[in-house]
């Protein structure tokens, strides 16, 4: 009895052996700090910390190479734009820059055909714009990973750098209390997010009328994280005990017609010594800058050791390395 033969496939010579196709992975916006998860934040602030380490070492391996950073920016910035630009550019890709009069952006053409014809050229965009619906609808309308670089409602990537300049000071983001003093603004509807990740106890002290509306500091109740919030109108009270003073601006780009009457209304809600001296012994003072010397924080300030707003400025470019390797699966 003939035993069964055995079959074997075979191909056709010279025709390689057909692969699996792996699916694509989704991309990924960064429009606010929960489009990433606690675990997340955490490994991003890690690796930032070794992409700076390597930079100051001469040792970086750039890993954005043949990618293109598109950066639309409506409302003009310093640190936003060169971190950005320097950040993909050392990480072997480019950068080109967009602005108001470079594009018609919503007006001649429509953010859904910007976003589509943007998606075709470049890997990212990042937009710095004033309303954050802007935002929103460009990143549903586009292709590739959208950035917020700053929105009226937020400001996710100064966070990431304070975070990580807070993380150099004390090793550690968790378990710290941060008195935000000043006006509740977009960066202090962040730390409200990065409170609800992270477990801190944040203190906000702002006058009668310019606190975080109750709509973002529902986020931490929603978040049902460890973290704490209070708002507060003593920033004393606020700054008791606490291991960050954070203050920005009183006025921002596109308030200037309000600025005397905010400078009336913020008159006492300025960084001061005396706030350092209630606070932590070893507590820091963080700054997101532009700085109006004088005026949100005393000008007496300026150049003490307990001031790390400009290692916070610098850090913008290695938090943001990381977050483009992120987003762009490098």
């Amino acid at each position: 009895m003939k035993k069964a033969e055995k079959k074997t496939s075979r191909r056709p010579a010279g025709k390689p052996a057909a692969r699996t196709a792996r699916k694509a992975a989704p991309k990924r916006d960064f429009l606010d700090l929960t489009d990433l998860s606690r675990a997340e934040l955490l490994e991003l602030l890690a690796h930032a910390g070794r992409l700076k380490a390597q930079r100051a070492a001469g040792k970086e391996k750039p890993l954005l190479g043949g990618k293109t950073l598109a950066m639309i920016f409506e409302k003009p910035s310093t640190r936003t734009r060169v971190s950005f630009e320097l950040a993909a550019v050392e990480q072997g890709g480019r950068a080109i820059f967009l602005s108001p009069g470079d594009i018609q952006l919503g007006r001649g053409e429509s953010i859904r055909d910007t976003a589509q014809v943007l998606s075709r050229y470049c890997h990212a965009i990042v937009l710095r714009t004033f309303g954050h619906q802007r935002l929103v609808e460009l990143a549903r309308c586009a292709s590739v990973p959208v950035i917020n670089g700053l929105s009226d409602l937020n400001h996710p990537c100064q966070i990431l750098a304070d975070l990580l300049t807070v993380k150099e000071i004390f090793g550690r983001v968790e378990n710290l209390s941060v008195a935000y003093v000043g006006d509740g603004n977009n960066v202090a509807h962040s730390w409200v997010t990065a409170t609800a990740l992270l477990g801190l106890d944040l203190r906000i002290a702002s006058p009668a009328g310019y606190e975080p509306p109750e709509t973002v500091l529902r986020e931490v109740a929603r978040r049902r994280g460890p973290g704490s919030v209070q708002v507060l109108q003593d920033p004393k009270e606020a700054a008791r005990g606490a291991h960050v003073l954070y203050t920005d601006v009183w006025t921002s780009m596109g308030q200037e017609e309000e600025a005397v009457r905010r400078r009336k209304a913020f008159a006492g809600y300025a960084i001061t010594r005396a706030l350092l001296d209630v606070a932590d012994p070893k507590a820091r003072v963080l700054h997101c800058l532009p700085a109006h010397w004088g005026e949100e924080i005393e000008a007496e300030l300026e150049g003490d050791p307990r001031l790390a707003i400009f290692d916070e400025a610098e850090n913008r470019l290695h938090a943001q390395k990381a977050l483009l390797i992120k987003l762009l699966g490098a």
